[in-house]
C-alpha cells in the first residue's frame, strides 16, 4: 500500500479503503500535517468529491468507509450516530488479559493539560460514557491478541480501556510502550448501503493483521 491505502469496496456511492497506520485521517492544523488519508484519495478520486464520514486514530490500521455524494455522506453518518455500524477492531495488548470475555464501562474525558499529541483520561465524574465488549482470541506468554467491540465512538476509546485494564496496546505512543507500530487494527465495518439498503459487510482477515504486526 504504497499510498497508504488500499480499496476493499467500491461503488458510485462510497469507498471503504484498508488504511495503514502513521496515516492521519485528516489535516492537522500546522502545515506540516497536511499529508493525510483524505487528501490522498481526492487525489486519487480526482474527478469525484470524497465526502468525509468517520475517522481513524493516526496509529491506528484498517477500514474507513468515505462517501461520494451528499445523500450517502448523510446516511452514513447517521448510521455512525446511532450507533447502527457494526465495528470490529483487533489488538494485541501487554500481558495475558482475562477473562475470555468481557464489557469496560468507563467514562473518557480529554486531559486538557496534554493537548500534543490529544491524550484522554478516564473519569468516573466528568468523563462521557464509554463502553466497549471484547473477547480474548490468543494468548501468548507475555501478550494477549483480542477481539474489540466497541458500543461507543469515544476519542481514543480502545486504547485508554485497555490501558485502564492495566493491558495497554503493544507499541501504542500515547498509552503504551510505542515500540514498533500500534498494534490496532480495524478489522471488520458493516453498515446499510445508503442507497440500497442492503447490508455491507466488509472485513479483513486475520493473516493481514498478522503481517503487519511481524
Amino acid at each position: 500500500m504504497s499510498t497508504g491505502f488500499e480499496v476493499v469496496a467500491e461503488d458510485d456511492h462510497l469507498v471503504v479503503v484498508n488504511k495503514v497506520s502513521g496515516l492521519l485521517t485528516v489535516p492537522g492544523r500546522t502545515p506540516d500535517l497536511q499529508d493525510c488519508l483524505w487528501n490522498r484519495l481526492k487525489e486519487f478520486y480526482s474527478e469525484r468529491e470524497v465526502r468525509l464520514v468517520h475517522r481513524l486514530d493516526r496509529d491506528t490500521s484498517g477500514l474507513i468507509v468515505f462517501a461520494f455524494t451528499h445523500e450517502a455522506q448523510k446516511s452514513l453518518g447517521q448510521q455512525f450516530e446511532r450507533r447502527k455500524v457494526s465495528k470490529e477492531y483487533l489488538a494485541e495488548v501487554e500481558g495475558r488479559l482475562s477473562p475470555d470475555e468481557g464489557v469496560i464501562r468507563a467514562p473518557i474525558r480529554k486531559d486538557w493539560t496534554r493537548n500534543d499529541p490529544p491524550v484522554y483520561v478516564v473519569c468516573a465524574e466528568k468523563g462521557k460514557s464509554a463502553v466497549t465488549r471484547y473477547q480474548v482470541e490468543d494468548r501468548g506468554e507475555t501478550s494477549t491478541r483480542v477481539r474489540l467491540f466497541p458500543v461507543t465512538g469515544r476519542s481514543h476509546q480502545l486504547r485508554v480501556h485497555l490501558q485502564h485494564l492495566g493491558h495497554p496496546i503493544l507499541g501504542d505512543p500515547i498509552y503504551g510502550d510505542g515500540r514498533g507500530p500500534m498494534r490496532l487494527w480495524a478489522m471488520r465495518l458493516c453498515f446499510r448501503h445508503p442507497s440500497t439498503d442492503r447490508e455491507v459487510d466488509c472485513s479483513l482477515p486475520l493473516s493481514v493483521f498478522l503481517e503487519h504486526s511481524a
